[in-house]
């Protein structure tokens, strides 16, 4: 192996969960120094890339989205952000939102400037790269596609949904979901950079409003299926109510194999440090609980590799178990924590060991 090994990386996904994953990450991204780290000295980034989804249509997103007739700008934002080079004063302006209850109140200042950049340019794709440009981001970001979709779902007990917003405030676990119109397709530089990718991430994130969107656009599912390159995906660490209610890791997986059939899996990354009795009782209140892996048998680990048994003939993918919380006001994945495990998952996987042999449980 040389000194440094370049790779790249192609991230999907949505919400806060990409944005996490990026701010990880971006620290790997030449020619910074490779994060500390016994297993990941040896690796960096050649190129990060964020395919994000732009179904939102609540909030600012939203009400933005319905005045101008663009694309949501508020996940395309938080990825410029934990992308930016340094955490500067251009970076928090970003991410200021305005308060009260005026026509500005609720609005991020991000999201207006993408909006006026896309006016000014013409194009959402182009406001992006100017955006990412000014905040020195340390990867590219795509929409997933440019066409102005909507998320449509059909909940556990065959209630329809319609809107992404409608959807998030359900009670009940959703089946499946769909954009209109299905037809849409996606941005050529998306395409591209998944052909270029050593390593496709997909996650953390909210499984059915800001994960498998992407997968529905006509030609992502199949870019990435059609890839050499190792596929991961990252496991939310709580469950959400209206989503995933009662989700276990397995659970999370299945359904992200049904809406992209065809996908195979290299590795779950999964995080197992259990989080306090204190948060536990706060998110139980509010109908949701900590993901876990729901045959314990998968968790007997040699060096913190697992086994996910999925049943109806599908093939079992390892287990990387790691300590990705951070746990504050809320609970979610510690962004250092994130991308130092992405990295050793992939030195893990590109030592060409066959995970599907090395790691079931004794």
């Amino acid at each position: 192996m040389s000194a440094t090994e370049l790779f790249n990386i192609v991230a999907v996904g949505g919400g806060t969960g990409l944005s996490t994953l990026l701010r990880g990450l971006k620290h790997y991204v030449k020619p910074a120094e490779v994060a500390v780290g016994s297993s990941t000295e040896g690796y960096a980034l050649a190129d990060l890339t964020a395919i994000v989804t732009v179904a939102d249509d609540g909030g600012s997103s939203g009400r933005l989205r319905e005045e101008f007739q663009i694309l949501p700008p508020g996940d395309i934002r938080n990825c410029m952000v934990a992308l930016s080079e340094h955490d500067n004063l251009l970076a928090r302006l970003f991410d200021y939102r305005f308060p009260g209850q005026g026509a500005l109140g609720g609005h991020s200042l991000g999201n207006l400037f993408l909006t006026a950049l896309t006016s000014l340019t013409g194009r959402f794709a182009e406001a992006i790269r100017c955006s990412s440009e000014l905040l020195g981001a340390k990867g590219r970001i795509f929409p997933s596609t440019a066409a102005n979709v909507r998320l449509a779902a059909e909940l556990d007990d065959g209630t329809p949904v319609r809107g992404q917003h409608n959807i998030t405030n359900g009670i009940r676990p959703v089946r499946m979901v769909r954009l209109e119109p299905a037809d849409c397709l996606p941005l050529k530089g998306a395409l591209e950079a998944i052909r270029q990718a050593d390593l496709i991430v997909i996650g953390p994130g909210s499984l059915f409003t800001s994960l498998i969107p992407n997968l529905l656009v006509r030609g992502i599912s199949e870019a990435i299926i059609g890839s050499p390159a190792k596929k991961i995906y990252i496991c939310n660490i709580m469950t959400q109510r209206g989503e995933t209610n009662g989700y276990g890791a397995e659970d999370h997986v299945r359904h992200l194999l049904a809406h992209c059939p065809g996908l195979m899996l290299d590795s779950v990354l999964l995080n197992i440090r259990s989080i306090s009795e204190a948060a536990r009782r706060k998110y139980r209140a509010d109908g949701a609980e900590q993901v876990r892996m729901k045959d314990p048998k998968g968790l007997q680990t040699e060096a913190g590799i697992g086994f996910m048994a999925l049943g109806q003939g599908r093939p079992g993918i390892p287990v990387l178990c790691r300590d990705l919380l951070e746990e504050a006001e809320t609970v979610r994945h510690h962004p250092a924590k994130l991308g130092s495990a992405v990295l050793d998952a992939w030195e893990w996987l590109a030592q060409g060991q066959h995970p599907h042999q090395s790691c079931r449980p004794h």
